[in-house]
């Protein structure tokens, strides 16, 4: 048996698409024990909600764009995470391009797109392959309508090591 890296070239890879979500994936669990890399497309409104992996860590490269992330525990989970801060007096930070964000296992964390433009970031979960099929589920939720179901994002995410604190939300600006 040969060993060989895998190449996966611009716009190849499985593309989940819904109207508040874009994810490629270009390394899966089939490719490596170590992690899943996808590509993300993140649109104005879409807020993931702040939550938590118990075993999982994360690793967020923004590429085009920005985001407004999350990472740390806060004083209080009152209000919007976008207000919180940490007993060291951390706060929200706004990500652009060129930035990298890791998110160690028990760090609470949340991103949103509260700009009017698209971002695209380079994400990385390990181990793989949860967040492969938390995305396939969560794209699967999004096309059955505008609206989104909390209580299925719920469901999903229980399933998949996430401990949520708020909910995903998805509220396109108006045209």
């Amino acid at each position: 048996m040969t060993i060989q890296g895998l190449y996966v070239a611009p716009g190849e890879g499985k593309r989940l698409v819904s109207a508040a979500h874009e994810v490629v994936f270009k390394v899966t669990g089939e490719h490596s024990s170590a992690a899943s890399s996808f590509e993300v497309l993140v649109p104005p409104g879409f807020d993931v909600g702040a939550h938590r992996h118990a075993h999982s860590e994360e690793l967020f490269y923004i590429v085009e764009g920005e985001l407004e992330f999350l990472a740390f525990e806060p004083v209080s989970k009152d209000g919007h995470w976008s207000e919180w801060t940490s007993h060291e007096d951390h706060s929200v930070i706004t990500a652009k391009a060129g930035s990298v964000l890791f998110v160690p296992p028990g760090c609470p964390h949340a991103f949103r797109n509260a700009s009017d433009r698209p971002a695209k970031m380079f994400f990385q979960a390990s181990p793989p392959p949860d967040h492969e099929h938390y995305f396939e589920g969560l794209i699967e939720i999004f096309r059955t309508g505008e609206e989104v179901d909390p209580e299925a994002v719920a469901a999903l995410r229980e399933k998949y090591d996430i401990e949520q604190f708020t909910q995903l939300r998805y509220i396109p600006p108006a045209e």
